[in-house]
């Protein structure tokens, strides 16, 4: 096992550059399809509820059933052998074309100890059956398997190459027909005898075993050769026949340098010996191999000691007062307040793993694997890195309703190390994780929806009244309040200007950022955080002086009690542009040719996988890449990605694995650059004059539709064969003999569009109206009182040609989702310009905000000869006021875009 762990070593110091990071995503699994899908059964390739692993020789052994309730148990070991043949190497070349769903979704066991097949998952008590196995451990020669529930070790002396293979020799008992608890003793154990062993390990030709009821570690100096033979030290207890009290609700609790409750795994790296005390909420370090009774630790992780004889603190899980930094001091008590768990604390440890260099420790209660980059050499000493939480604090669990993702753990139980890649069993998600370190380091934050990397909540004051001098104008962002005492000479703009000083002043306010809208009447507060951090921020306006008793004076009116709007831009929708920001992808900056049809998914030494799927590539640079997030990943709910790229020498490197969350739709309008809100980029959508009806309602046979134009009528009399659509394209088959305007469907809804036949100004005012019969239950309904406002159509709307109310604008957008004729193989091909059809509305709907109004969406879909990219027709409200920095933004379902601007002057402004 030495000279194993050496070749780990050697490897590990090949790439030393790389390191596991916190909250990274795993790379590749093992025993599912995908990251998220969580089946359930038997199979070569399919696990239930996992729970102990090994690794030797390019074999991964991986026992399929465990003690903490994951279902399903099915009772057995599968052999992964030659696995590198199946899991690619990190920086591996994949194909350009995936073959399958997932690439790195992989492993296909070779055989099965403990059943005669993959399919069967029997109980049984014989020399080749299994009933509830717990652990595995194999130097490489011998495999020995903990057969937790036959109170029994099997070994075999050879690993076996066929399924169903008998074992050589059973410890724990006599012989391979008996069960029997201590052998016989009942609480009084022996050498010989186990109770429930969940953990067992093979080093340097001794193997040690976790007798996890009988609270102890047993070792024998070789590995044992006949069946029933006895354990030479053993540790935890004074000596082998201790009593053992059966009702943890009596036995003593106390945890002390030389006892454990109920260990659960025992592990060595040839130097030192390493114990999860389940029971205590500890992993007990022997700096050296003990070779007497009862040896006591030499220091323990997840307490801050070793010994506590007459308190239990040092074995509380998640001892964090012990362990933690103080977040804060509690308002009643004036005492410190800590978080609920550190990077220092435990709860419930099920595995602990070095290869000499590195301790990893699968912390089951809390959901993730801590890391420690070197091995610790003091009791309560922090790890440096969490595996399947985002930080040290959290604990974010699957949810029990069978979703899982890429970075997520839920108790894990059993860990496994290759030098280069961890694995670790997470048995409720039925899959073993495998985590690889990278050279450089991207974050789930670092992969944004194009259009909106960030998300900010934003508020507003707006400023009106009566100038009168000495009033106090105060707005309170979250609890600092800022005070402006009003001058006779002031304006409502200077109001507002003098406010934006006082919040912006020196550093500014740490919430947020202030400016002024040009139309000089509105603050604008926009979050210095990005995300939902943004909507907790308290917003408050207040007046103060004389005009609160004497005559009307100034007006503060704040937009709500809180800044909102702010939302994850890094949940991705399938198909959406997406950019990645970091450092050092590559040395150059490529753009893909604007004249492609299909988008290259290599370009400047740069590729990016999204579950081992090659991805097509837009731009590449130093610190940007924006790609296209694949159609294909709509089955998931959570992705694995990672960069890899060429260093100067040619070699390839890769980053961290990231877990992307993976939604249905998550809208972002593209905008230019600058602080948000930013300016959209919109366009002036016809050079004809336009208008709108809606159909709506119920389908009710002789229901009578007319829409007119002028003086002139054109009705449909309702079948009751008919739909909305139908109905819709009856009238408009009527409306186009029309001699002055010209009917088409809108895009998105049942809506009629007509459009003036005569360009220009001269087309513009003709008006029109709809109409249904007393007591239909069809729904007609024009969305204004004429055609309007045409303009140079594709001309952008700009200060100097700024929309106006009831005009008809087009934005740009990405994250909208599949769309309902959705066919890869025709109309969206991932990384394919879209060349149709023309209708193509998204499969959740798109609502639309302008100015504080609806904006009827009369058309959203992909945009022809783009790829990622949506195009929306939006009917502006008909009465929206002139703003310079109206703010728009879409929806879908609960997501809702990010907040960008365009102007709009309304000829007619309401009278006041």
């Amino acid at each position: 096992m030495m000279k194993y762990f050496a070749l780990l070593l050697a490897a590990a110091g090949a790439v030393s550059a790389a390191d596991f990071s916190t909250g990274q995503a795993a790379r590749a699994v093992i025993g599912q399809e995908t990251f998220t899908i969580q089946a359930t059964g038997a199979s070569e390739s399919l696990l239930g509820g996992l729970s102990g692993l090994a690794y030797a020789n390019n074999t991964l052994f991986v026992v399929d059933s465990n003690r903490v309730g994951a279902a399903p148990q099915n009772n057995r070991v599968l052999v992964f052998s030659n696995l590198s043949s199946t899991l690619p190497a990190p920086a591996a070349e994949l194909p350009k074309d995936a073959p399958t769903r997932c690439p790195v979704c992989t492993g296909v066991a070779s055989n099965v100890l403990g059943q005669a097949n993959f399919t069967t998952t029997d109980i049984a008590l014989s020399q080749s059956g299994l009933r509830t196995p717990t652990a595995v451990a194999t130097d490489g020669n011998v495999v020995a398997v903990a057969d937790t529930d036959n109170n029994r070790v099997l070994i075999w002396n050879t690993i076996p190459k066929t399924s169903g293979a008998p074992a050589d020799v059973v410890i724990g008992q006599n012989d391979f027909k008996t069960a029997t608890s201590n052998l016989g003793g009942a609480n009084t154990p022996n050498n010989k005898g186990l109770r429930g062993p969940q953990g067992v390990w093979i080093q340097d030709g001794k193997l040690y075993v976790a007798d996890t009821q009988n609270h102890r570690v047993l070792i024998w100096n070789r590995v044992p050769t006949a069946n029933g033979q006895p354990a030479d030290t053993v540790l935890g207890q004074p000596n082998f026949t201790t009593f053992v009290e059966p009702d943890l609700t009596r036995a003593p609790v106390d945890a002390r340098a030389s006892n454990m409750l109920n260990p659960v795994s025992v592990t060595s790296d040839g130097i030192r010996l390493y114990v999860t005390d389940l029971g205590h909420n500890r992993v007990l370090v022997w700096n050296s191999i003990p070779t007497q009774n009862a040896a006591p630790a030499d220091l323990a992780l997840g307490q801050p000691d070793v010994a506590s004889s007459t308190t239990i603190s040092a074995a509380a899980a998640n001892n964090s007062s012990l362990l933690c930094t103080s977040n804060g001091t509690d308002a009643i008590t004036s005492k410190p307040t800590y978080p609920v768990r550190c990077a220092a604390t435990l709860n419930f440890p099920r595995f602990a793993l070095s290869d000499g260099r590195r301790l990893f420790v699968a912390d089951g209660g809390n959901n993730r694997v801590l890391v420690y980059n070197s091995v610790p050499t003091r009791s309560g000493q922090p790890a440096d890195v969490i595996l399947g939480q985002p930080d040290e604090t959290s604990s974010v669990d699957s949810d029990p309703a069978l979703i899982s993702s890429s970075d997520s753990l839920r108790t894990p139980l059993s860990l496994a190390y290759d030098g280069m890649n961890l694995y670790v069993g997470d048995s409720f998600n039925r899959r073993v994780m495998v985590f690889t370190p990278g050279e450089t380091t991207v974050t789930r934050t670092s992969i944004r929806n194009a259009a909106s990397q960030q998300i900010f909540a934003v508020g507003t004051v707006t400023v009106s009244g009566t100038i009168n001098a000495g009033d106090i104008a105060t707005v309170t962002i979250g609890t600092v309040d800022y005070k402006y005492t009003v001058l006779k000479d002031d304006t409502t703009a200077k109001v507002v200007d003098a406010l934006v000083a006082l919040i912006n002043a020196n550093s500014g306010d740490p919430l947020v950022i202030a400016r002024a809208n040009p139309n000089g009447t509105d603050l604008i507060l926009t979050a210095r955080l990005p995300g939902d951090a943004g909507n907790q921020i308290a917003l408050a306006v207040t007046i103060a002086g004389p005009s609160t008793t004497a005559a009307p004076g100034i007006v503060l009116t704040a937009s709500g009690t809180f800044l909102s709007g702010g939302q994850d831009a890094a949940k991705i929708a399938p198909g959406t542009l997406i950019s990645i920001l970091g450092d050092n992808f590559t040395t150059q900056s490529v753009a893909a040719a604007p004249d492609d049809i299909r988008l290259p998914k290599t370009m400047g030494g740069v590729e990016v996988y999204v579950d081992g799927i090659r991805i097509p590539l837009l731009f590449v640079s130093p610190k940007q890449i924006n790609a296209q997030m694949p159609y294909e990943i709509s089955d998931a709910s959570s992705v694995s990605a990672y960069v890899r790229s060429f260093d100067s020498s040619g070699n390839a490197r890769v980053t961290t694995a990231v877990g992307v969350p993976i939604v249905q739709q998550n809208p972002g309008i593209f905008a230019s650059s600058g602080t948000d809100p930013r300016p959209v980029v919109a366009l002036h959508s016809s050079n004809y004059a336009t208008g709108v009806v809606s159909v709506d309602g119920i389908i009710t046979a002789n229901d009578v539709a007319t829409v007119t134009i002028e003086d002139r009528s054109y009705s449909y009399t309702v079948a009751a064969t008919d739909t909305l659509a139908t109905v819709r394209e009856n009238l408009i088959a009527k409306i186009n003999q029309d001699e002055k305007v010209t009917a088409f469907p809108a895009g998105s809804f049942t809506r009629i569009r007509l459009r003036s036949k005569v360009p220009g100004v001269n087309g513009e005012g003709l008006v029109y109206g709809a109409s249904v019969n007393t007591n239909a239950t069809l729904i007609l309904s024009p969305l204004s009182p004429a055609l309007c406002c045409s303009n140079k159509e594709g001309a952008l709307v700009t200060d100097d040609n700024p929309a106006v109310p009831g005009e008809t604008i087009i934005v740009y957008a990405t994250g909208l989702g599949l769309v309902q004729t959705f066919d890869p193989n025709v109309s969206a091909e991932t990384g394919v310009k879209f060349s149709g059809p023309p209708i193509s509305d998204p499969n959740s709907p798109v609502d639309a905000l302008a100015g504080g109004k609806t904006a009827n969406v009369l058309f959203a879909g992909l945009k022809a000869g783009a790829v990622g990219i949506y195009e929306l027709q939006l009917q502006l409200n008909s009465d929206i006021p002139t703003d310079p920095q109206t703010h728009l933004t879409i929806a879908q379902d609960i997501y809702i875009s990010n907040i960008v601007t365009f102007p709009v002057v309304n000829p007619n402004p309401p009278a006041q």
